[in-house]
């Protein structure tokens, strides 16, 4: 069970025309617990208003957080309430940071962002120059004046450098793609954060070019598409704890499933994006839903399925609460 901690927004800034950084100290003082690159907090913005941002920024830092948003026209409330209501001196929850998205030990990294995809990797940029590790950072926007950071960005590094790329120029994702792409390496690992269409083309390239999968890292914005609930089966959970078993219809979640029942889950995003409700399943056959785990995590001998959006091939599924 998580618990929460209180912050004050200590300031907000514009970070390129369309995104706000967000600057966050706790509320008692002290200092915020340590995170590494690539880990991210869940926010309570308001009563039944949670949403995952990544930290960003020098990960040594533990005197403030500082998180990115962009204003998102398809915004399902967090984008738009940042925007339009969070001011500072307002005092939120938030998590203690997770973080799905580690990097690894490697001899090189390459950074791909698009879009507000350049807050964790930003972050690694500084954690990796910190460290000694040579690494390349190509940042894709629509056009000039989008950049988040761009001071930072446009700092020398004595162990990296970064490229930003004008979609507006001719230089989008889909029609450039970097030398370091085209030419891996057995020790280069490879990072991507962005719009789902985004990484799936430049996982598509990577692979191409002979990238191995264990060495191509995403991190998710939204969720998989959801499968229409007429085409779904039922099937039954059952917790291997008890043995009590509940039927899941087609289009429930076990997730709302075990809550009516009186079972604790720890919910968060509630779209299979921020692994707070992956449980370890040691019978039946999982449909992940989920974009958290990795492909190789999803077909290891051991096997955890999101329960706010997964759902089981098999007529029963033995979950371990």
């Amino acid at each position: 069970m998580s618990t929460t901690l209180q912050v004050v927004v200590d300031g907000m800034f514009r970070q390129g025309r369309h995104n706000l950084a967000v600057n966050l100290v706790a509320e008692n003082g002290q200092p915020l617990p340590c995170w590494q690159p690539g880990a991210h907090i869940d926010v309570h913005l308001r009563e039944g208003l949670v949403r995952q941002y990544s930290l960003t920024g020098q990960s040594d830092n533990t005197r403030h957080y500082q998180i990115c948003i962009a204003r998102d026209q398809q915004s399902r409330g967090g984008s738009r309430y940042v925007h339009e209501m969070l001011r500072p001196g307002q005092v939120l929850r938030i998590s203690p940071p997770r973080n799905l998205f580690p990097m690894q030990l490697a001899g090189k990294v390459i950074l791909m962002a698009a879009g507000i995809g350049i807050t964790p990797l930003y972050a690694m940029a500084e954690a990796l120059e910190a460290a000694g590790v040579p690494f390349v950072l190509h940042y894709y926007v629509k056009q000039r004046g989008d950049e988040a950071f761009l001071p930072e960005l446009s700092k020398p590094f004595q162990h990296g450098f970064c490229e930003i790329w004008h979609s507006s120029e001719g230089r989008s994702p889909r029609s450039h793609a970097p030398a370091e792409l085209l030419d891996p390496a057995e020790d280069t690992h490879l990072y991507l954060c962005g719009p789902a269409g985004f990484m799936s083309h430049i996982r598509a390239t990577a692979i191409r070019h002979g990238w191995q999968e264990q060495h191509i890292h995403t991190e998710a914005f939204k969720p998989l598409s959801a499968v229409a609930a007429q085409d779904e089966a039922g099937f039954t959970v059952t917790l291997a704890s008890t043995g009590q078993q509940w039927p899941v219809a087609p289009g429930q979640t076990i997730a709302t499933v075990l809550l009516e029942n009186g079972v604790d889950v720890p919910l968060s995003c509630e779209m299979g994006m921020c692994g707070a409700c992956l449980t370890r399943v040691t019978e039946g056959e999982i449909d992940h839903r989920d974009t958290v785990q990795s492909a190789a995590e999803k077909s290891a001998p051991e096997q955890y399925i999101a329960l706010c959006c997964s759902r089981s091939l098999s007529r029963n599924l033995v979950i371990e609460l």
